[in-house]
């Protein structure tokens, strides 16, 4: 294979990094103002959780994108080491933070905490690093949790099944062979948004058959349904198309639940069509902007920056902020203050941790993983 077989010659989606940031934001935000809702009806930033089903559809774009005209040049067991230098040095450092930071959690809102020993907690921490998930009988806090010290990470457990599924299976697909998966897919999502339980998506981190389900049946269509959209539609020229897109993606996001405990559907209703039809678009629409050189294209670029780093260790303050209220039981708006300072902690935090962390970790693996392979040791356009 030759040196130059891997360059990065494509262009580069700089409006999507940022679109990641802009949702791994709100992701912390949701998650801050969750220790304060009563119910999944009285929520602020609501559908929040809605931000996991449009990273898998940005996932699947840009795995398409930046991989579909590789594999004359690329084997399985390459794209294997491409996405695990990628993603899992930040994987191993979130389960560490949420090592350190469980005990400050003590909370009757987590109820095991108090009585698991510390070799426990250890041995949660090596298998989450592994990103392996956990059955409810090894659960340390009380929620089913297939990762009890950093709930996020089981998307990034289904992210890595969409990937073995990508390589393995469904990059050989015909587009119209893909098209049915999606329509099929599709199809699953609306019946359980739409005349499921819980008229809502939420859910997927637990290692039983119902969440289980639940996880693949948020994972399917998005992802697949993004390198689609890779393979058919060609990116256009919209003129600022970060704003207009971050603004539409935060609306999403942040728009009251429609209906109640009677019309479950209403919601369901809306979260199909957010997931079906908007988030594509929404993509599609980053893809077709220009950031420039300016201000914008920095501002996306330090967003798409932090946007993983962000998303997989915010969790554990999260947790902390929880048992805090719980414990105090403080408002919304005598915890707001702290809930601030959570979240720019946590900004800061993952910048931290790309700089002198996961950029250097990546860059070490790199070498010694892919650079015989003739691949760039930087990030590519997969993120």
């Amino acid at each position: 294979m030759t040196a130059g077989a891997f360059a990065d010659s494509k262009r580069h989606y700089p409006i999507l990094d940022g679109l990641r940031g802009v949702a791994a934001v709100l992701v912390v935000a949701f998650h801050l103002f969750e220790a304060h809702a009563t119910s999944r009806f009285e929520q602020l930033i609501n559908h929040g959780y809605l931000a996991v089903d449009f990273f898998f559809v940005l996932s699947g774009f840009v795995i398409g994108y930046a991989y579909d005209d590789r594999w004359d040049r690329m084997s399985a067991g390459d794209f294997f080491r491409r996405r695990l230098v990628r993603l899992h040095p930040m994987i191993v450092v979130a389960m560490v933070v949420g090592a350190l930071m469980f005990y400050f959690q003590a909370s009757p809102v987590f109820p095991k905490i108090a009585d698991t020993p510390p070799w426990q907690l250890l041995l949660v921490m090596v298998v989450g690093m592994t990103l392996l998930p956990l059955p409810p009988s090894m659960d340390l806090r009380g929620w089913g949790e297939m990762h009890a010290l950093n709930g996020p990470a089981w998307s990034l457990f289904f992210e890595y099944v969409a990937n073995i599924l990508y390589a393995l299976v469904v990059r050989r697909f015909s587009n119209g062979l893909l098209a049915v998966l999606v329509f099929l897919s599709g199809c699953a999502l609306v019946h359980h948004t739409v005349f499921g339980p819980n008229g809502d998506v939420i859910g997927g981190w637990s290692l039983d058959p119902v969440q289980l389900q639940l996880g693949f049946t948020r994972l399917m269509y998005p992802f697949f349904a993004g390198l689609l959209l890779s393979r058919v539609v060609r990116p256009g020229r919209i003129r600022h198309a970060f704003p207009l897109c971050a603004a539409v993606l935060a609306a999403a996001l942040a728009v009251p639940r429609f209906g109640g405990p009677d019309t479950l559907w209403m919601n369901g209703l809306y979260e199909a069509v957010a997931i079906v039809v908007l988030f594509p678009l929404v993509v599609w629409l980053g893809a077709s902007g220009d950031a420039g050189s300016g201000p914008m294209a920095r501002v996306c670029g330090f967003l798409g920056a932090i946007s993983y780093p962000l998303y997989i260790v915010h969790y554990p303050f999260v947790y902390t902020y929880t048992a805090w209220v719980a414990n105090n039981k403080i408002t919304l708006v005598q915890g707001a203050p702290v809930a601030v300072a959570t979240l720019l902690g946590s900004i800061l935090l993952a910048w931290a941790l790309l700089v002198w962390y996961d950029i250097p970790v990546r860059r070490w693996l790199g070498r010694r993983l892919l650079a015989r392979e003739g691949q760039p040791l930087g990030q590519t356009a997969a993120g």
